[in-house]
């Protein structure tokens, strides 16, 4: 993955890595850790300047969110989810319960967590579908999501152009922590919906219960 994204950047530039970034955020199984790293190193060695490899990176993630969120716009939750759960998707790693967690956070935290999910595992490229289907608003969802991609692509960005030669092996690093990320992600949103689940089956035990008592 790393050399096929050295040579197509070396080759094309920033358009290069607009585009692949742009294929990250609406194909969420691409991971943009081992692409962003990548071209901070090409930025270290002159072949890139690091401001504008940022630039390129978030314009890439703003038009892949703008995909997600008008999908989003035209589709029910319902759709949605079958959507997801169809065998070619599913093959990309994607999930029914994907969409239901993205659409859950959303509506719990709110407009703002738009922002906060671009730095955030899992949910980072889905949050732009709740979006799209809570009607929010073009220009503060561009706005949310241009400087929560402008932070994301910054760190690893950096990361790779500290590293230098060693930007594989900070790669490796960040993808690492990442994979810990989703798992802790993952893991809080199973044990959200256990308690949920006991806390709407307790009352019903309970006067379940009561009732055989009462016969």
């Amino acid at each position: 993955m790393q050399g096929f994204v050295l040579s197509f950047v070396a080759q094309y530039g920033y358009l290069a890595l607009s585009a692949l970034i742009f294929l990250e955020n609406v194909f969420p199984p691409i991971p943009s850790e081992a692409i962003l790293p990548a071209a901070g190193f090409m930025s270290s060695i002159g072949s890139l300047w690091l401001p504008a490899t940022i630039l390129a990176a978030t314009i890439g993630s703003l038009l892949g969110a703008y995909v997600l969120y008008g999908i989003g716009r035209v589709l029910s939750q319902e759709r949605l989810e079958r959507l997801m759960g169809t065998k070619p998707l599913r093959m990309l790693g994607s999930e029914p319960a994907d969409v239901s967690s993205a659409i859950g956070w959303f509506r719990k935290h709110g407009q703002v967590s738009v922002l906060a999910c671009r730095c955030i595992p899992v949910v980072r490229s889905l949050i732009s579908i709740p979006a799209g289907t809570s009607g929010m608003g073009v220009a503060r969802f561009s706005a949310y999501t241009f400087l929560g991609s402008l932070a994301w692509n910054t760190v690893l960005c950096t990361l790779g152009y500290a590293a230098g030669s060693a930007w594989e092996s900070a790669s490796a690093n960040a993808t690492q922590a990442i994979d810990v990320m989703t798992l802790i992600v993952i893991g809080a949103i199973v044990v959200a919906l256990a308690l949920l689940v006991a806390k709407r089956a307790v009352p019903a035990i309970r006067n379940a219960v009561r009732s055989e008592g009462a016969e």
